[in-house]
C-alpha cells in the first residue's frame, strides 16, 4: 500500500497561532479525514482532546495554509539541488572553476548538466565561450542553461552529438531546444526520479504543498511529465498539479495534463533577448523573438475552451502580451466571452503591461501566473531589467499593485530552477517591489501564493484554513505577527477584535524568515524538521 492511500489521521493541535480568516484569532484547529473540521480558541479545543489520534502542542508556533508554487520545472530543480549551480558564481573565472570541479567529480557522467550562469551580473558581462568549456572539462560534453533557461551555453562535444555544427555564443530558439534535448536525453530514469525525489522533498521543506509542474516537448519530455505525476500520486509529498505546454490538446489530455498551458511558448525571456518587444532593446538592435501569433492563440484557445481545458502561454514582452489578448479576444469572439471567462486560462510571467492590457486580462478572467522574485533578483535601476530595456521601460515591470486594483487574480511561483524555491522571500519581494508603485500588501501577496495558487487551477474552496477546505498547512516558528494596512505602513498586532485581520510574519527587508516546522498535505505529515 502507498504511503499516500494511507487514510490520515485525526489531529488536534493547539497553543498556537492558526492563520484562518473563521477565526482570527484561533489558536487551535481540528483535522479529519484530511480535512480542516474545527478552529477556534484554546479553551474551546478541550472538547476534542479525546476523539483525536493525536494531539500537536504547537508551543507558539504559527499555522498557515501550505504554500502553492503556481510555476515550477521539478526535474530540472531537482538536478539543480544536486548538480552544478552557477546561480551564486561572481565571475566569469569564478563560473569556470566550478565547471572544472563538477567535470572532476563526476567522471561518470554522460553528459554534464549546470544551470545558473547569468553573465549580466558578471564583471564584464561575458558568457563562457565553447573555447573556456571545453578546456574545462577536458573536452566531454557540457550543457550549461543561462538562469532564465532560454538560452544555454554547451561544449564542442555536446554539439558534436546533435546536427548543429560546432555553432559559437548561447544557444536560443531552436538551437537551444536542440541542445537541450540532447543533454537530457542523457538523464537516467534512476537519476530523473531522484532529481524529481530532491525537488519534491526541498518544497516540503519550505512549507509548499503543491506545485505546478509547467512542462512540455520542449521543456523536458513525456515520460518525465508521466512519471513525476506518477511519483507524486504514489508516494508522500507535496501535491503536482500538471500543465503540458504543447498545442495538441489531445495530447495534453492523454498525459494527464489539467490544460495544454503554462510554457507553451510566445516569446523567449528578456536576459536571453528573445523576449518580444514592441520596441527594441536598449542594448541590442532587435525586439527579441516570436514564436506564436495572436492567430494561433485563438485557436488553441478556442481548443482547448471547447475541450474543457485551460490554455496557457509564456508570455514576458510586451508585444508578445499583446498577441495573447489578441488571441484571447478572438477565441472569445468564436466561442463566448462567458466560456473563455469560466474557463480560468493562464498566461506565466506576464512581465511587461500595459494599462490596456491589464484591463484585457480582467475582462477575459485570465489568471496573471507571476514570479515576484525576477524583480528581486533584476529589477532596479542598475539591474539586468534596465540594461536590456533602458530604466524608463523597466520601472513599468511587474506592476503587480495594477493587476490587483484591476480585478486580475493572482498566482505566485518561483519558476525554479530560475529563481529558488522561496515562498516568504517570493511573499516579500511582491511587498517590497523594487519600485514602489508595484507594491502590494503582505497580505495580498500571501493570498496569491496559498489561495491563488489553487484559484488558478479552478479550486475555489482551499488554500485557505476554514472547515471544509483541504488540510494543507504548514506549521513555523516565526517572531511576533503583524498586521499591515493599506497604505503599506506595518502595525504590531492588535487584539482589538474589530480588526478581524489575522496575523503575519514580519518580512521587512532585514528580518528572519519564518523556519518551516511541518508541512501537512491532505492530512498526512510530509515534512518534519528534525530537532535542532
Amino acid at each position: 500500500m502507498s504511503e499516500s492511500s494511507v487514510e490520515p489521521k485525526t489531529v488536534l493541535l493547539r497553543r498556537g497561532e492558526v492563520h484562518s480568516p473563521a477565526d482570527p484569532f484561533a489558536t487551535a484547529m481540528v483535522v479529519e479525514r484530511g480535512q480542516v473540521a474545527w478552529v477556534g480558541s484554546e479553551g474551546a479545543a478541550d472538547a476534542f482532546a479525546d476523539g483525536v489520534d493525536e494531539v500537536v502542542d504547537l508551543d507558539g508556533a504559527l499555522v498557515t495554509p501550505a504554500f502553492t508554487d503556481a510555476h515550477v520545472h521539478t526535474t530540472a530543480t531537482g538536478l539543480a539541488l544536486t548538480g552544478l549551480d552557477l546561480s551564486a558564481a561572481p565571475s566569469l573565472e569564478a563560473a569556470l572553476a566550478l565547471v572544472r570541479d563538477f567535470a572532476a567529480a563526476r567522471p561518470d557522467d554522460r553528459v554534464l548538466l549546470g544551470h545558473g550562469w547569468d553573465a549580466a551580473r558578471w564583471p564584464g558581462g561575458e558568457a563562457p565561450t565553447r573555447a573556456e568549456l571545453d578546456a574545462a572539462t577536458g573536452g566531454r560534453p557540457l550543457y550549461l542553461s543561462r538562469i532564465d533557461v532560454h538560452s544555454a551555453v554547451v561544449t564542442t562535444a555536446l554539439l558534436d552529438m546533435t546536427s548543429l555544427g560546432r555553432v559559437d555564443g548561447p544557444l536560443t530558439a531552436d538551437a537551444h531546444h536542440a541542445v537541450r534535448a540532447t543533454a537530457l536525453a542523457a538523464v537516467t530514469p534512476a537519476q530523473r526520479i531522484e532529481a524529481q525525489r530532491t525537488a519534491l522533498a526541498h518544497a516540503a521543506s519550505l512549507g509548499i504543498g503543491s506545485v505546478h509542474e509547467c512542462a512540455g516537448p520542449e521543456i523536458s519530455s513525456e515520460d518525465d511529465f508521466t512519471g513525476l505525476l506518477r511519483l507524486a500520486a504514489e508516494e508522500s509529498g507535496p501535491r503536482v498539479v500538471g500543465y503540458w505546454a504543447e498545442q495538441d490538446v489531445e495530447k495534453a489530455r492523454e498525459l494527464g495534463a489539467l490544460g495544454a498551458a503554462g510554457d507553451l511558448f510566445v516569446d523567449g525571456a528578456l536576459g536571453s533577448h528573445t523576449a518580444c518587444l514592441h520596441q527594441p532593446y536598449a542594448d541590442s538592435g532587435h525586439t527579441g523573438t516570436a514564436y506564436l501569433d495572436a492567430a494561433a492563440v485563438a485557436a488553441h484557445v478556442v481548443a482547448c475552451t471547447e475541450a474543457g481545458l485551460q490554455a496557457g502561454f509564456h508570455a514576458i514582452g510586451d508585444a508578445a502580451v499583446t498577441a495573447v489578448v489578441e488571441g484571447m479576444r478572438a477565441a472569445a469572439e468564436k466561442v463566448g466571452l462567458a466560456r473563455v471567462r469560466a474557463a480560468r486560462h493562464r498566461i506565466e510571467h506576464a512581465e511587461m503591461l500595459t494599462p490596456e492590457t491589464i484591463a484585457a486580462f480582467a475582462d477575459l478572467g485570465l489568471t496573471a501566473s507571476v514570479q515576484p522574485a525576477f524583480d528581486a533578483l533584476w529589477g532596479g535601476e542598475e539591474g539586468m531589467y534596465a540594461q536590456r530595456l533602458g530604466a524608463e521601460r523597466a520601472r513599468g515591470l511587474n506592476p503587480f499593485a495594477a493587476l490587483l486594483k484591476a480585478g486580475v487574480p493572482l498566482a505566485f511561483g518561483s519558476d525554479s530552477p530560475v529563481t529558488p524555491l522561496d515562498p516568504w522571500g517570493t511573499v516579500r519581494a511582491a511587498a517590497f517591489h523594487r519600485t514602489p508603485e508595484h507594491r502590494i500588501s503582505v497580505r495580498a501577496a500571501f493570498t496569491a501564493h496559498t489561495r491563488g495558487g489553487w484559484r488558478a487551477i479552478g479550486r475555489d474552496d482551499a488554500g485557505v484554513l476554514v472547515p471544509g477546505a483541504p488540510a494543507d498547512y504548514a506549521v513555523w516558528r516565526t517572531d511576533e505577527l503583524v498586521v499591515q494596512a493599506p497604505d503599506d505602513r506595518v502595525a504590531r498586532w492588535s487584539t482589538d477584535p474589530r480588526s478581524g485581520t489575522p496575523g503575519l510574519p514580519d518580512l521587512t527587508p532585514g528580518a528572519d524568515l519564518p523556519v518551516c516546522l511541518r508541512t501537512v498535505v491532505g492530512g498526512r505529515t510530509v515534512f518534519v524538521r528534525p530537532s535542532e
